[in-house]
């Protein structure tokens, strides 16, 4: 009986092992995917610190650069200080169809809030980030979930129009890649 119990411990200790190693590498490669989307530079144009300067990655130039026009959208995050972001980003819901034209998206273009401040950052001290709501804008991972599935800038992102490079994937495969993360216990390479 002992016998039975011991090998009955062991079986079920290893399923369990086996099943966290599982949780935890497919929550690692969710995160993977997510960093790809997150640190591509339709996000980390805007996802930019205190300094309040998008950037201009990505858009057919050999190197980054900041934002042309010398925008900084100031303390207020939307440009107001020197030129607001609508003054060429339009509030519209028409397609994104004409390359390098002004982008459309049915919100108030803005950046995003400076705790969401990632441009730059490695895949180890974004995951840090993005786990801990106390860095993040007060976010857990639902919290983040339903932000990357409600927002036009997020939706915009994904598809920018002509001329724009993309992230990989879609709103819908990010959104199960967080839940997945999010599920694994948000692990971090």
């Amino acid at each position: 009986m002992i016998r039975g119990l011991i090998a009955f411990l062991f079986a079920t200790t290893g399923v369990a092992a086996q099943e966290t190693t599982l949780d935890r590498e497919g929550g690692l490669a969710a995160w993977d995917r997510i960093y790809a989307v997150a640190s591509h530079p339709r996000c980390t144009n805007c996802h930019v610190g205190a300094d309040a300067v998008p950037m201009w990655e990505g858009l057919g130039y050999p190197n980054p650069r900041d934002h042309g026009m010398a925008i900084n959208a100031g303390e207020s995050r939307i440009g107001a200080e020197t030129i607001p972001c609508r003054t060429c980003h339009v509030t519209s819901d028409r397609p994104n169809i004409v390359p390098h034209a002004a982008p459309h998206i049915l919100e108030a273009w803005r950046l995003p809030p400076v705790e969401l401040d990632w441009l730059g950052k490695d895949s180890a001290a974004l995951c840090a980030q993005l786990r801990d709501p106390d860095s993040n804008d007060g976010n857990d991972v639902a919290g983040l979930i339903e932000h990357v599935t409600a927002s036009p800038f997020v939706a915009w992102g994904f598809n920018p129009g002509a001329g724009r490079s993309q992230p990989p994937g879609d709103v819908a495969t990010l959104a199960a890649d967080l839940s997945r993360w999010g599920d694994a216990g948000t692990p971090c390479r």
